[in-house]
């Protein structure tokens, strides 16, 4: 069986390559989407790609995950410094989460220097761009071949 991936991105990540491409570049979401696809197909894995402004789909979406994916990369957005929630989903998952973000968030406002997140995360990436999450979703693809 194919190893899933779930690739899961928080609020506003829906309005990549339109909102402040001077932090976040001209890339959509889409485009990610579809540079993840091809990049999972060569590592033999298999990706679930989602995105959520709202903070109970992106919990139900890493309980999903309890029951089918091998491993999260997530891109919590401005939840990273608010939702304990998703912490607490997180901590309930077995697999390997890999913590991303587009800019380098410790070089922006001091209350982006905290994330909740991170308390989980096997891993952090930020400032890649969106190369990040090419960079993420090769991490959690090493991590569930060492298991």
């Amino acid at each position: 069986m194919t190893p899933l991936i779930y690739i899961l991105n928080g609020p506003n990540l829906n309005l990549l390559g339109k909102r402040q491409p001077q932090i976040y570049g001209h890339e959509t979401l889409e485009d990610v989407a579809r540079d993840c696809a091809a990049l999972a197909a060569d590592l033999g894995v298999e990706t679930r790609f989602l995105q959520s402004n709202a903070e109970g789909q992106i919990i139900d979406w890493i309980h999903q995950a309890r029951e089918d994916g091998a491993g999260i990369v997530i891109n919590p957005a401005a939840y990273t410094h608010t939702s304990v929630a998703i912490l607490d989903a997180l901590n309930a998952f077995d697999g390997p989460v890999i913590e991303i973000h587009i800019s380098n968030v410790h070089k922006r406002e001091a209350f982006r220097h905290h994330s909740y997140v991170s308390l989980r995360a096997d891993g952090v990436i930020a400032g890649c761009g969106t190369e990040g999450y090419r960079l993420a979703l090769r991490r959690v693809a090493t991590l569930i071949a060492q298991d």
